[in-house]
Formats: structure tokens, C-alpha cells, sequence
């Protein structure tokens, strides 16, 4: 698939000031991993994916995005409004009282575009290769995709789905891993190390591959082309997409703080300042 990479960034810069708004407008939020996934969430929506924006929960003939770190539904919110699913004004309502955006997405709150609640983490990847098995037996052709952050990665429900997969020749599913190696508490080597990751999914039988500079936008589109073209041939996928946390404003960038931490009014003037408005704020 052929992509404007201009309107892809175009597209993100946007995305990444809706993301600082919401956060900062409810003093609320998860504006870290949400910048760092931004690229690889816009690129899947407004290139890589054939999909509905009417939204029909069963997915039959499109492709499917499930969220499995939760706390960053900022960039998945923007996202999915950008791309029609929902007015781009709700934003504005961003973890309200009664708002369809709350914290961590939910599906009974309707809103068009979420499939499955998440926020307990490690449980994305299990919904995915049961979504990835029903296409199967319906006999859709389309993907399943899903994304899940590299802490996440120390459940062990994780592992579980990722030895089901390859023995169960789940390959229309394309897992992404945002490899920034940060989280809550700090790093994820300080933490709980995760070892040599390629080394472990591979030896769980997937086919891995990596996208060393995960927020340069060709190097995501061209990723995930790449991915695509692996599906269909008997084993699961899975990107490691080395992501920096915070990736677009300078004072989030390097530092696992702003994993969930909201700007005050001199840090979103900041932070504004280095994003380009591209579509019009909400």
C-alpha cells in the first residue's frame, strides 16, 4: 500500500496535541506511552488497516485493532476520532464523569471503535488470537492486530497466548510490542528485565520482527508492510517497535516519569509549542 508519509506525520502531530490536551484538561492520564505509540497508531488506521469507521463489533471483512495497555487510550481516543469513528469534540469530555472516554477504554460505554475493555494488563494478546481464530473458521481473510506495552510483557497470561499461537498456526495476527523500556516504576531492566525479547518470542515460535526507529514514520509504515507480508505462512507475528516514551515533546522524551504524570499550564504551553497544529484542535 502506497503512503503519503506527509499526511501520516501531519496526521500524528495532531494526534500528539490532542493527546497533551486531554491529559492536561482533567489533570489526569497517561501522556508517556500514548506520544510514544503515536506513530505506530496512525499509521495503522489511516494506511495499514482496511476498516470500517461504522463500527460493527463482529469485524466481519475488516481488519481488527485490540489495545492491550489500556492506559494510553489518549492516542487510541484521538486516533479513532481522527479517523471518523466518533465527533472529534468528544474528546473534550476525557475521563468526565459519564463520558464515553474514560481512563482506560470500556465497552459498555459504546463508543465505536473499542472491542475490548482493557487496562488489567497481559490480557490483549488472549482476545487477539481469539479474534484472529474466529476470522478463521468464518473463513475472513482480514487481520487481527494488537498492541501491547513492554512491561506488560511481565504477565504471565502473555506467555501463555504466545506458546497457544504458533502451536495453534494463529498467522493472521500481528502483535506489536512498544519497546521503549520504561515504565511506571522506571526502566523495565530495573524493574523486571526482559531479557533478549527476539530471542524469547522466537523461541516461542513466532516470526519476529523489529522497527528500530519506531517513531520515524516511514520506518512504521514500511514495518508494518513488512509484517503483513509474513501473516499466512503458519506462524503469528509479532513488531518489536522501539518507541521513546513522550517521543514529540522535549521534557517527556528520556524519563519514565511522564508514564502517567499530567503537564501543568506552562508544560502544555511548552509542549504545545513543539507540536504543529495540522486538523484544528477540538
Amino acid at each position: 500500500m502506497s503512503a503519503d508519509i506527509n499526511k501520516l506525520e501531519q496526521i500524528a502531530s495532531q494526534v500528539r496535541r490532542d493527546i497533551v490536551r486531554m491529559v492536561h484538561a482533567c489533570q489526569s492520564g497517561h501522556p508517556g506511552g500514548s506520544l510514544g505509540c503515536t506513530d505506530y497508531l496512525v499509521a495503522l488506521y489511516f494506511n495499514a488497516m482496511k476498516r470500517n469507521p461504522s463500527f460493527h463489533m463482529d469485524g466481519i471483512g475488516e481488519d481488527l485493532f485490540f489495545l492491550s495497555n489500556g492506559h494510553i487510550s489518549p492516542v487510541f481516543y484521538s486516533t479513532l476520532a481522527r479517523a471518523g469513528y466518533f465527533e472529534v469534540s468528544e474528546l473534550a469530555t476525557f475521563r468526565k464523569i459519564n463520558s464515553r472516554l474514560q481512563g482506560h477504554p470500556t465497552t459498555h460505554e459504546g463508543l465505536p471503535g473499542i472491542r475490548i475493555a482493557s487496562g488489567s494488563l497481559g490480557q490483549g494478546l488472549s482476545a487477539a488470537i481469539g479474534a484472529a481464530q474466529a476470522k478463521k473458521l468464518n473463513k475472513d481473510t482480514n487481520l487481527v492486530y494488537v498492541l501491547m506495552g513492554d512491561g506488560e510483557l511481565q504477565e504471565g497470561q502473555v506467555w501463555e497466548a504466545a506458546m497457544y499461537a504458533p502451536h495453534n498456526k494463529v498467522d493472521n495476527l500481528i502483535a506489536a510490542v512498544d519497546y521503549n523500556g520504561a515504565q511506571i516504576d522506571g526502566s523495565t531492566d530495573q524493574v523486571l528485565s526482559l531479557g533478549n525479547l527476539r530471542a524469547k518470542w522466537e523461541a516461542f515460535g513466532w516470526d519476529v520482527l523489529e522497527v528500530a526507529k519506531g517513531n520515524d514514520m516511514a520506518a512504521v509504515v514500511a514495518g508494518i508492510e513488512e509484517a503483513k507480508s509474513h501473516t499466512g505462512k503458519g506462524k503469528p507475528v509479532v513488531i518489536l517497535l522501539h518507541t521513546e516514551m513522550g517521543n514529540g515533546v522535549d521534557f517527556m522524551m528520556g524519563s519514565h516519569k511522564w508514564h502517567g504524570v499530567a503537564p501543568n499550564n506552562d508544560q502544555l504551553a511548552s509542549a504545545l509549542g513543539q507540536l504543529t497544529e495540522t486538523l484544528g484542535d477540538y
